[in-house]
Order: C-alpha cells, then sequence, then structure tokens
C-alpha cells in the first residue's frame, strides 16, 4: 500500500472518534470552542505520530484518548475554570442590580448538532454526562480528579486503560476517581440521569414555555416550573432559585425589553432550548440562548447565555426580520 493510500486510511479509522473526542474536550474544557480547537491539535499530533501507533499495545481508541488527555492537560495548567453564576456566592435578589462577571470565563454550552455526526442518537446516549450542571460541576475538580472521573464513569474505559490514557498507575486513577466522586456529592450534583421524561416530551414542555414567553404570560411561565427552580444568567453573576423569584425577574425583562419577541428552538447538552431575538427596530435582535433542564416535575433550570462566542456557535442569524 502506498503512502497516500495509508494515510488515507488513518485518516477514515480515526474521523469517526471525532464527536466522542469533542464531547471529552468539552467536558475537560468547559468551552466549546476551546474543545473544538484542541480536538484538531489532538488529530495534528496523531496524524505526526501514526507510523508509531502500535495496535498490539493499545487500541486506536485508547491511543487517541491519551493524546487528547494530553492535549487538555496542557491547556489546563494556563486556563481556569469555566463555572457558571450558581456556583459561586449566594442567589441573588431578583430585583437588585445586574451584576457583570468581568473576569470570569463563563461554562459554555455545546451545541447537539456539533456532536451528532449524522447520528442525533449519539447524543442522546452522552446526554446525562453532558448536562449543563454537572459539567459546571465537574469544572471545580482538578484536572487529573476531572479526567479520572470523565474517562472511568462517563465514557467506561477500565482502570488499566484510564491508567494508560492518564500516564499514571491504576492506584493513582482510583484515589483521584474516589476524590472526584466525593467532591460531586458534596456538591449535590447527581452523575447518573435526573428524573428526565422523554427527549420528545421534554421539547413539549418547551415548547409550551416558548408560547407564554411569545404572550409575555408570566404566570403561564410560572405554572411550567418545579418549585426548586433555578435561573442563571452568565456573563452576569446573579442566579434566582424559586418560581416567585423566577416570576418577578421575567416581569422585569418584559417591562425592560418588551414584549415582541421571536423564538427559534435550539438543543444544548442534550438539553432543549431556544434563541430569543427582542424586537429592535424593523425587525429583531438576537438576544439570548436559553438552555432548560426538564424533569418529570417540570422545568427546573434555565440557564441564560448572552455572548458573541456562544451565540456563534450555534449558527444564528444575528437579525431577523420583521
Amino acid at each position: 500500500m502506498g503512502l497516500t493510500a495509508r494515510a488515507e486510511g488513518f485518516d477514515r479509522l480515526v474521523e469517526s472518534f471525532r464527536p466522542e473526542l469533542l464531547a471529552y474536550c468539552y467536558r475537560m474544557l468547559g468551552s466549546a470552542h476551546d474543545a473544538e480547537d484542541l480536538v484538531q491539535d489532538t488529530y495534528l499530533r496523531a496524524w505526526r505520530a501514526r507510523d508509531r501507533y502500535d495496535e498490539t499495545r493499545s487500541s486506536l481508541r485508547t491511543w487517541l484518548y491519551r493524546i487528547a488527555t494530553n492535549v487538555c492537560l496542557t491547556a489546563l495548567e494556563v486556563r481556569g475554570r469555566r463555572p457558571l453564576p450558581s456556583g459561586l456566592g449566594a442567589p441573588s435578589d431578583p430585583l437588585g442590580p445586574l451584576i457583570p462577571g468581568v473576569d470570569a470565563a463563563w461554562l459554555q454550552p455545546l451545541p447537539d448538532s456539533w456532536l451528532d455526526g449524522g447520528d442525533p442518537a449519539r447524543v442522546v446516549g452522552d446526554r446525562s454526562s453532558l448536562r449543563l450542571a454537572l459539567t459546571a460541576a465537574l469544572q471545580h475538580l482538578s484536572a487529573r480528579q476531572r479526567g479520572a472521573l470523565i474517562l472511568r464513569d462517563m465514557l467506561t474505559f477500565s482502570a488499566s486503560e484510564a491508567a494508560e490514557i492518564l500516564a499514571t498507575t491504576v492506584a493513582s486513577v482510583n484515589s483521584s476517581l474516589q476524590r472526584a466522586r466525593l467532591r460531586l456529592r458534596e456538591a449535590g450534583v447527581a452523575q447518573d440521569g435526573l428524573s428526565e421524561p422523554p427527549a420528545g416530551e421534554q421539547r413539549a414542555w418547551i415548547d409550551r414555555y416558548m408560547r407564554a414567553f411569545e404572550r409575555a404570560d408570566v404566570e403561564g411561565l410560572k405554572r411550567l416550573l418545579t418549585e426548586d427552580v433555578l435561573m442563571e444568567m452568565p456573563p452576569m453573576l446573579n442566579w434566582f432559585v424559586g418560581p416567585g423569584n423566577y416570576g418577578q425577574f421575567m416581569e422585569w425583562v418584559f417591562e425592560n425589553a418588551g414584549t415582541d419577541w421571536r423564538l427559534k428552538a435550539v438543543a444544548a447538552n442534550g438539553q432543549p432550548g431556544f434563541a430569543a431575538y427582542r424586537r429592535a427596530g424593523g425587525g429583531y435582535e438576537l438576544h439570548t440562548i436559553q438552555i432548560f433542564t426538564v424533569t418529570t416535575d417540570g422545568i427546573s433550570r434555565n440557564s441564560v447565555f448572552q455572548d458573541a462566542e456562544v451565540f456563534a456557535s450555534f449558527g444564528l442569524a444575528a437579525g431577523l426580520d420583521a
């Protein structure tokens, strides 16, 4: 086989791993754009080292994850964690001033369209381990604890495979995994799935929310919320808990941003959401992207993003015609 044929064969073999490597780098970094860059770096390094890959020593998947892990750990040496506002401080007064987190690098949502690879079922399989709340909790772990937890609990690598990927010992992996699990339990974040209805039912909940939002029907919105519902709005530090506070804030939104909106359904992190466009002059301008956690009891979380880089990741138009 010629060099060109071997190179093309290698490309075909490794390309199928791109969606899962992207999800892995995203969980590690908390940034969709950083994850995309790190996957590109991973493939470049794999290409350069392709002649040194030995299939008798490890599977191609394990080898690629080792390269990706090295790339992520190097990046994390110079990049801080990416939290959500609910991971910083106490809840806010819904009628208090909005406080920008000027120096914070916030967790970003990961559009489902980046992961489906032509197979939407792939995202469903990853849905519980990609939830925004869980990904935000991972950011509070050390880099190696994060890696051990993701590799062992979310990707089901064996302890020996995880040790190979992390270039450490099985004992070290098990120790990091125990500490990571303890940190998540202390933070009150469950790794297993919530009491979530099927994806179609979740979308139906959000469709009802969208209709109430377009009518500026605050009471209608509140009826769709759980008693412990949480709203957060990076880049603002403010966050609220409970339908009452949620409703007060939404009344403020409609009073100050108007009641004429156009909404477009989106999905990220295996969760339903929408992009909200508000009236501006003769058309509508992109205002926020909102991603929801839906349980069998209703909407329990709304993470609202207002960031140009996040907007760009969804490929949304900046404005809509009236």
